[in-house]
């Protein structure tokens, strides 16, 4: 199943310095990416929270940088700070190519993600118009197999190990050495475990990026007037055949309690368990 990606942007990273400056930006080991896959990688701010997610992938030679659409300009901007004087250049070729996911499907050249989940980058062909299968359908796919994403709303708002990054070393290496937040990311991991994880959860009722999770047991939510301390925050959704599913961060111990959105009042989430 072919799926066009359109809500994403595409960087392409070259130079003679590219993979060392993406070592040195990204919280996986780039020294390990190979040419058939897709490695999720952590961009950083000195905090350890995450600005954006990204697939990299070698391509001919280069590395391409897939991550949300909206992100695309503060992405582009930021790390260009951090060029100095590397032999690296940044381009948007967001235009030039499609970007296409794969579901449990084997196609030449394409980058495996995550379990049956794959990208294939193909140069755009100006010729009439790309019709594939709704996006929908990967975007539920993305929730089963509880791929993270981070919007401009998430931006900088989550550390990896609320996104599960550190489990397998699937988006963090703890070896590679140094990047922005590196610290932070390390001690965190090296304290113990961590307090809030990702879950996947569904609801017959609307649920936003954005949304905060309540839980009315946790000692810790606290009312403020109409307002609470939150138990976590959800960071991708899609409604699919009427029905709502997320992802979304909460803290581990309320796992198995009652979950609202937003208030004591909110609509219902209902953990889908593995």
């Amino acid at each position: 199943m072919k799926i066009i990606l359109n809500d994403r942007a595409l960087l392409k990273i070259s130079g003679a310095d590219s993979e060392v400056f993406l070592q040195n930006q990204l919280s996986n080991d780039i020294k390990k990416l190979d040419e058939s896959s897709a490695q999720l990688n952590a961009f950083c701010q000195h905090q350890g929270k995450i600005i954006s997610l990204f697939w990299v992938m070698r391509y001919e030679g280069d590395f391409l940088l897939s991550f949300p659409l909206d992100l695309l300009e503060k992405i582009q901007s930021r790390l260009k700070m951090f060029i100095i004087i590397s032999d690296v250049i940044i381009q948007d070729v967001t235009k030039d190519f499609c970007q296409f996911g794969i579901i449990n499907e084997t196609h030449e050249g394409a980058f495996t993600i995550k379990g049956d989940l794959s990208v294939v980058i193909e140069k755009f062909n100006h010729k009439g118009e790309i019709k594939t299968n709704s996006i929908d359908i990967w975007r539920k796919a993305c929730i089963d197999s509880e791929l993270p994403e981070i919007f401009s709303i998430t931006s900088e708002k989550l550390v990896p190990q609320m996104l599960n990054l550190d489990i397998d070393e699937f988006g963090v290496n703890f070896s590679k050495g140094c990047y922005p937040g590196q610290e932070v990311v390390a001690r965190l991991h090296y304290l113990g475990s961590a307090k809030r994880r990702l879950f996947a959860f569904e609801s017959s009722f609307e649920i936003n990026i954005g949304d905060l999770l309540y839980c009315p047991s946790s000692k810790s939510a606290k009312a403020r007037g109409d307002r609470y301390k939150s138990s976590g925050i959800v960071i991708f959704r899609i409604k699919y055949n009427s029905h709502f599913y997320c992802l979304a961060t909460l803290d581990v111990e309320l796992k198995d309690e009652k979950i609202t959105l937003n208030n004591e009042q909110g609509s219902k989430l209902k953990r889908i368990k593995k």
